[in-house]
């Protein structure tokens, strides 16, 4: 039997079962330390944060700062910085990584497959032909060449610079 080991995974999991319910992206709209090294962009009423357990190098999320599950609920400017926000992260992605495609979606609800459930956010995944993404589905494992904080460091010159000049 093969092992992987994923020492970085234990605070999450055992975060999830201690009975005392936390918001991942509410702590990291809180500037949270233990989220704020993975937040690339603030804005008034939304953030992009990267994936802490990426399908892709560069996977980000843009998510609203109040806590709100749907679209149907967010109010107009939670809406409109969810899609501004949006299209900075696929002109950043596409600057920093030169994707061939991009998945971009909202999952809703945990059948949709939500990993933070009630909490609305937009996922962005880079993608190139011939990526590894068969690896998830056929070894169950994930192939990353570029650390979070590499990532980070790449992507926010760019979303600074994008945000400074509204492009």
């Amino acid at each position: 039997m093969e092992r992987l080991w994923t020492p970085w995974r234990l605070s999450y999991v055992t975060g999830a079962s201690d009975g005392v319910p936390r918001c991942i992206f509410c702590e990291a709209a809180s500037s949270s330390p233990e989220h704020e090294a993975l937040v690339v962009l603030r804005a008034p009423h939304a953030f992009v944060i990267l994936n802490r357990y990426p399908y892709n190098n560069g996977h980000l999320m843009v998510v609203t700062n109040r806590h709100v599950p749907s679209l149907e609920l967010a109010i107009r400017d939670e809406r409109q910085a969810l899609i501004e926000l949006t299209r900075y992260s696929e002109m950043a992605l596409t600057e920093a990584y030169t994707p061939h495609g991009m998945n971009i979606g909202v999952n809703l609800g945990r059948p949709a497959g939500a990993g933070v459930v009630g909490h609305l956010h937009v996922h962005l995944v880079p993608r190139w032909n011939g990526d590894t993404s068969f690896m998830s589905v056929v070894g169950n494992v994930r192939v990353l060449p570029e650390e979070l904080g590499q990532t980070a460091e790449r992507l926010r010159p760019i979303f600074e610079r994008l945000a400074r000049d509204d492009v």
